[in-house]
């Protein structure tokens, strides 16, 4: 496998990691994912970095979430195996010793928002939007309403689950969820300038701080995970997810200019 989904970079005391399929929006499918936790591994192993600056390659979007042409073709067991590949990828961004900073280049979507969320802090600009719009695709949501309501609260949670809507980056940082809106330009620089200053901090106290933040939040997340693989397997038994990933699928397609 040449191809390089996830890029990795050093900036002194700041491991950069990009999501790196631009021209589908960063979408994740099982390799990307497979190599992220690895690149999150390396960051997390090498003395020489202080702290973790994760974005997304292209203007357009940090990430849009679940390539559908991966799970249109799920059955109850691939999408058993799917949720564990989920929780090999959270367990591994929750267990980071190191501060992670998320630079939103565009817009987070389902997974790609969970994924965000799971940084310690996000740098954004105006034009960002996020959300959990899974269900207009089929899927069921259940790591997304766990970290949502951890951060946001239930009744907040219920309805960025149950309409799918995307909020704008106003919104977002008015609830807490983007933590900076900067201009465009400058997402990434002002990332890197908050990793470093975090890098600097006392890596004893970091290391026990983020320790805690997991500890508080494990019982969910472990809930969760096994309430995800039992719900995925029940509604791929349905055969509904399958369908309607076709038709967003298709209808997306419509909508795009012919050549």
């Amino acid at each position: 496998m040449n191809e390089r989904f996830i890029l990795e970079e050093l900036q002194d005391a700041v491991a950069v990691i990009t999501l790196n399929r631009p021209a589908l929006l960063n979408a994740w499918h099982a390799p990307m994912r497979a190599m992220l936790v690895e690149a999150f591994r390396r960051a997390e192993a090498d003395s020489s970095v202080g702290a973790i600056v994760l974005t997304g390659a292209g203007e357009k979007a940090f990430g849009a979430g679940q390539d559908l042409n991966e799970t249109k073709t799920f059955d109850p067991e691939r999408a058993e195996e799917w949720l564990k590949e989920w929780e090999t990828l959270y367990d591994t961004m929750r267990g980071l010793s190191k501060p992670l900073i998320v630079a939103l280049n565009g817009v987070a979507a389902g997974s790609a928002f969970q994924v965000a969320l799971l940084g310690d802090l996000r740098i954004g600009h105006a034009n960002v939007r996020m959300g959990q719009p899974e269900i207009n695709s089929g899927i069921a949501s259940v790591t997304g309403p766990w970290i949502m309501r951890e951060m946001i609260g239930l009744a907040r949670t219920i309805d960025l689950t149950l309409t799918g809507r995307l909020m704008d980056a106003q919104e977002a940082h008015a609830i807490g969820l983007i933590n900076r809106i900067v201009p465009q330009e400058a997402v990434l620089d002002e990332a890197l300038t908050l990793a470093a200053e975090l890098a600097a901090k006392p890596p004893v106290a970091m290391r026990l701080d983020k320790a805690r933040f997991r500890e508080m939040t494990e019982v969910g997340f472990r809930d969760a995970i096994e309430a995800g693989i039992r719900i995925h397997r029940q509604s791929y038994a349905t055969g509904e997810p399958a369908r309607m990933m076709e038709q967003f699928l298709a209808e997306r397609a419509a909508r795009k200019p012919s050549a």
